[in-house]
């Protein structure tokens, strides 16, 4: 099993900035690669951005290129999402997910294991 615990959400104004934190416990060896995908209510689970543990190879949705940076601290084994020029629909439960596989070339919440519990970011205008 693989716990993870986010933190960093909040209220913001448009065109602000949040960063979001995830740190993993537990058999986080079995982890290749973590994501991040966020949901709004009334709406599909997104994929955010990932990066893999290894290589660090990294992935964003299109809406996010240019404005989100996910980066990672191995030995913390924490992922961090740093968002940018934030706007009101960015706002969603942004949830930390961990999987056994490195990043596929379309991240999609099946490649994922485990979950955090979510955290709210709400942009106002």
């Amino acid at each position: 099993q693989v716990q993870l615990i986010e933190s960093g959400g909040g209220l913001v104004q448009a065109g602000g900035s949040l960063r979001l934190s995830c740190t993993a416990s537990g058999r986080t060896f079995s982890a290749r690669a973590m994501g991040w995908f966020r949901q709004a209510p009334g709406q599909e689970r997104t994929f955010v951005a990932g990066i893999n543990w290894s290589d660090g190879i990294r992935k964003y949705g299109d809406s996010m290129k240019g404005r989100f940076t996910i980066s990672r601290d191995n030995a913390k084994n924490t992922v961090y999402l740093q968002m940018n020029s934030l706007k009101p629909e960015d706002t969603a439960v942004y949830y930390c997910a961990a999987g056994g596989i490195p990043l596929s070339p379309g991240p999609a919440p099946y490649d994922f294991s485990y979950w955090g519990q979510g955290t709210q970011v709400t942009v106002s205008s």
